[in-house]
């Protein structure tokens, strides 16, 4: 049986990951399970692996006594003396048994118990590699969707990727080659549950750490990103280093890096906004592609209105509101947005009641 005990440790250590001596220890648990049905469960009875040949030794375990009144625990002195060597009333001694005819039933308790415990030893061993992995990106294969999850390879690990956390524009396959980002590891009684998404907005931070190396470094940083999935991203972002820009840096050599993480995004639109401590430059680069001509600031309500040329309105709002939505949301301010004619407009009515007003006041004083 030595040599078929040490295939299977070899395999298990080729295919499971788990070392020699936690195999042997589990290949001895497994065994000395069926062994002690096989000889109605006695505690007494105990069981070692050669980690060398993987020959099986068990033996009983039994207090020398004058004389036996229970004999699966105990043995007589004049049996000991036959048999062993320096021991006398008290000792204990271990009494090998045989290990020839197990049965099949014996058999298959020892692969249950031992495969049960490999399987605790892999849930143990992906959730110790994965807790810390939250906030990361993984990549892995497609391996199926069930019950309105897709499920990916990674490593040995299955992650698990709900269907309201894919892009609009995936099309997923069995096999496909996809990346994702881990917002939750949790350990239950069954495996481990791992989920990832593609949606979550640092998803695409986390590309942008994978593709831009000055934000590896430290050297360029993320402020803040506002985004909705499929569509379009704003991230603001700046630079440690004064002789670094940082939205260079992010684009790439002809936009290599920027358009990477668009591919993988399935062309949801990117815009990389400069970051800046003046808000007013800040709101009116962060509704970029419209070009601004002006921004007023509340700075007690965190409001703004900004004013843009006729022609640029429809482009600073965005369709249905989104990149004023999103330029809200990445500057944290609530802004108003206005063409050039509705500004003026806005303008005159305001003098107009300025002057009513001023009408009103002087002809109560005269009054």
């Amino acid at each position: 049986m030595g040599k078929e005990l040490k295939i299977l440790t070899e395999q298990i250590m080729r295919e499971k990951g788990i070392n020699k001596d936690a195999v042997i220890e589990l290949l001895e648990t497994a065994l000395i399970s069926a062994i002690r049905k096989k000889y109605g469960n006695k505690s007494t009875i105990k069981l070692k692996i050669d980690p060398q040949t993987f020959d099986i030794n068990i033996f009983e375990i039994k207090k020398v006594v004058e004389n036996v009144s229970d004999p699966s625990s105990e043995i007589s002195i004049e049996e000991v003396k036959e048999k062993f060597e320096n021991k006398g009333i008290g000792d204990t001694v271990e009494i090998p048994l045989s290990i020839q005819d197990f049965g099949r039933i014996a058999v298959q308790t020892a692969k249950h118990v031992l495969f049960q415990k490999i399987r605790d030893i892999e849930r143990s061993v992906i959730y110790e590699e994965f807790k810390d992995k939250v906030g990361t990106i993984i990549s892995g294969t497609i391996l199926r969707k069930e019950k309105g999850n897709f499920y990916i390879l990674v490593g040995k690990a299955e992650v698990i990727l709900p269907e309201k956390e894919v892009l609009p524009q995936d099309n997923l396959k069995r096999g496909d080659l996809i990346k994702a980002y881990i917002y939750e590891v949790k350990q239950t009684s069954k495996d481990p549950v791992i989920k990832a998404s593609r949606t979550h907005p640092y998803f695409v931070i986390g590309l942008f750490h994978l593709e831009v190396p000055e934000i590896q470094d430290g050297i360029v940083h993320i402020k803040s990103i506002a985004r909705d999935p499929g569509e379009r991203t704003k991230i603001a972002v700046y630079s440690k280093d004064p002789a670094v820009d940082p939205v260079g840096a992010c684009v790439g050599m002809k936009g290599t890096r920027v358009q990477a993480i668009v591919r993988e995004l399935k062309g949801e639109r990117i815009d990389i906004i400069p970051y800046s401590e003046n808000i007013s430059i800040f709101i009116a680069k962060a509704l970029t592609p419209a070009m601004v001509i002006k921004v007023g600031i509340n700075e007690k309500e965190k409001t703004a209105v900004v004013v843009v040329e006729n022609d640029q309105l429809s482009l600073a709002i965005g369709k249905k509101g989104q990149n004023v939505r999103l330029a809200s949301k990445l500057t944290g301010w609530n802004i108003d947005v206005l063409s050039e004619t509705e500004y003026s407009q806005l303008k005159i009515k305001e003098a107009h009641q300025s002057l009513k007003e001023g009408l009103k006041e002087e002809k109560n004083d005269s009054a």
